[in-house]
């Protein structure tokens, strides 16, 4: 197959625990034809969506990972597969790639699917699962806010559109940085934020499970530093050997069809203390973790549906 990343420039990317480094490796392996682009290279002219490809050649090898051949446009719609990888934002610049990957989708298989991306929102589509997620406000309204801490005590708030745990802050009962903090949000982001009930379970573990096509096949547990309410492992979270408990399984099968239904290949699932509080779909990140504590290999599962799907 011809297969055109949709990436943040591979030069930038950590490769110890970068997914989709992993998943061009796998395809590299199967004699797949890599191209690489960042979507600043995306253009649609006169209907025709094409992007500035270069041949991808990737090394595990850190510090010498990838190769580049001479960039040339092409037409998108020659390849047989595109992975939208690049990280959030969510942006509207992240919602127009959509729009363009869309004209050429399901022809050219688009993973995930971009309408089905666009139309679910990280923060918003887990809370069509209201009874599987810990309390949850999403508002602009500072009093609401207020009103929420007031109940629950401690809280998490975060940027609706945000992603990494960059903007994610917790605040006790008694802490008294809210208000500063609700102003500096207003300034820095134009959407509403979200809020959550703080779970103390999180100093145990947030548990990254991933699915392909709607089945869990695998999961790290990520612990937070003791400095740090965030688990994500580029800001200090330990990753760790887990396995998922009856609760967690009930949680991947409640997900399953409307997974399978929006066409999402490869899911990325959030779970603290049994309740589920994002569901992942624009890149979702993990694979090399969970294979490197003995997991299954998840990038050749991927691709293994991936072929299936272009046959």
């Amino acid at each position: 197959m011809k297969i055109a990343v949709q990436m943040d420039h591979i030069s930038h990317i950590h490769i110890k625990g970068d997914t989709t480094f992993a998943l061009c490796l796998e395809a590299q392996k199967r004699g797949h034809a890599l191209f690489h682009y960042t979507p600043d290279r995306l253009s649609m002219r006169d209907g025709q969506v094409s992007a500035r490809l270069e041949p991808l050649t990737v090394h595990d090898v850190e510090g010498d990972h990838f190769s580049l051949g001479t960039s040339q446009r092409l037409n998108l719609s020659a390849m047989d597969v595109v992975l939208l990888r690049q990280d959030p934002p969510f942006n509207m610049d992240y919602i127009t790639t959509t729009h363009l990957l869309e004209r050429i989708h399901p022809k050219t298989l688009v993973v995930n699917d971009p309408n089905w991306v666009r139309n679910s929102p990280e923060k918003i589509f887990v809370t069509e699962f209201a009874d599987l997620m810990p309390e949850t406000l999403i508002t602009r309204d500072i009093e609401e806010v207020l009103a929420f801490r007031a109940q629950f005590g401690g809280i998490i708030i975060k940027p609706l559109y945000g992603s990494g745990g960059s903007g994610v802050f917790y605040l006790g009962k008694n802490d008294r940085n809210l208000t500063s903090l609700l102003e500096m949000f207003a300034i820095a982001y134009p959407e509403p934020f979200i809020v959550q009930r703080y779970l103390d379970e999180v100093r145990s573990g947030d548990k990254r499970i991933i699915l392909i096509d709607g089945e869990a096949v695998g999961a790290v547990n990520r612990v937070p530093s003791e400095t740090d309410a965030r688990s994500n492992m580029h800001v200090g979270g330990k990753a760790e050997k887990t396995d998922l408990s009856d609760r967690e399984l009930e949680i991947c099968q409640r997900l399953k069809p409307y997974l399978k239904q929006r066409g999402f290949l490869l899911v990325g699932i959030d779970v603290i203390g049994g309740f589920i509080t994002e569901i992942n779909v624009t890149s979702p990140t993990g694979i090399r973790e969970i294979k490197r504590f003995g997991g299954a290999d998840i990038a050749s599962l991927f691709w293994d549906k991936v072929e299936e799907k272009r046959r």
